[in-house]
């Protein structure tokens, strides 16, 4: 299931840059977004300014690239026992540990800066923030209730569009929240069913090891009930049009589908799952949200 990382070209700086991204994944910060977007545009009932834009989408970016080099760090000799990690520049010495620091540290400080550009209560939160977005990578090596400490993580993303626009986080926003930990933390669970043998010989904790596969998939179909039951009832509370109601009902249908593709006992089409249904589902949401905010 591992995918080759692409190996930088040469070895001027340009190049370096192109492999410390491509070792975090950087294009999949496209996935976080439109759930920020979402929460920005339901707190400002509709577009907000653009400065307000320019400066959520810099704070998710940089939220994002400081969780991913640190866990890559965090996780370095781990990674270098799993097959399915072994390929990553930092395990194969493509890149080193001082490189991925320094890309955290930059994006601390963007993410830092991006916040106070937003609002005071942007700026106050951004060091929680911070530490919950790096801190998730240790939980696994002490409970296997890592998988909602990383879904918790990822709900700031939301939270942080709805604070951006408002300098407030009313509990619509927390609803918000909710339904996005439950989604990121649902599917983690279908991803740590790959790695049980190598968690149970390592002492990583996970509920797929604890419990089985099967229960995993059981406990994962529980949390994206309710996220699609938490949407359901943002939109009601929110008052939100029928167009709404659409995008709800083809994101829980894609929630669905991906729960038809891949079992305890088939795994092959995960990454199907991953990078084409779940990058669907925050895009529809957010849409058909827009669209019933203007119609």
């Amino acid at each position: 299931m591992t995918t080759p990382l692409p190996q930088a070209k040469g070895s001027g700086p340009i190049a370096k840059l192109r492999l410390l991204l491509a070792s975090i994944r950087f294009e999949h910060s496209l996935f976080a977004l439109p759930f920020a977007y979402m929460g920005m545009v339901l707190a400002a009932r509709g577009l907000p300014t653009w400065w307000q834009l320019l400066w959520i989408t810099v704070a998710m970016v940089a939220a994002r690239t400081l969780a991913m080099s640190a866990n890559r760090v965090i996780d370095i000799r781990q990674d270098r026992l799993n097959p399915r990690t072994a390929s990553r520049a930092l395990v194969t010495g493509a890149l080193n540990r001082k490189e991925m620091v320094a890309m955290a540290t930059v994006s601390l400080a963007v993410f830092v800066i991006a916040a106070g550009m937003l609002n005071t209560l942007a700026l106050a939160l951004a060091p929680v923030a911070a530490v919950a977005v790096v801190g998730y990578s240790y939980v696994k090596r002490f409970t296997w209730l890592t998988h909602f400490a990383l879904g918790w993580a990822d709900a700031i993303a939301p939270a942080g569009g709805w604070i951006g626009v408002s300098g407030t986080l009313p509990l619509e926003g927390v609803v918000l929240a909710f339904a996005v930990a439950m989604w990121v933390g649902g599917f983690d669970l279908f991803y740590a069913c790959q790695d049980i043998e190598f968690d149970r010989t390592h002492g990583v904790h996970s509920i797929p090891r604890r419990f089985g596969p099967g229960m995993a998939f059981w406990v994962a179909r529980a949390m994206h009930l309710a996220t699609s039951l938490s949407l359901l009832a943002l939109g009601l509370w929110m008052g939100l049009g029928f167009p709404y109601y659409v995008g709800w009902a083809l994101a829980s249908a894609l929630l669905i589908y991906e729960h038809t593709i891949i079992s305890p006992r088939d795994l092959s089409r995960l990454n199907t799952a991953f990078f084409n249904v779940n990058g669907y589902i925050g895009v529809v949401v957010l849409a058909f949200a827009l669209v019933a905010l203007y119609v």
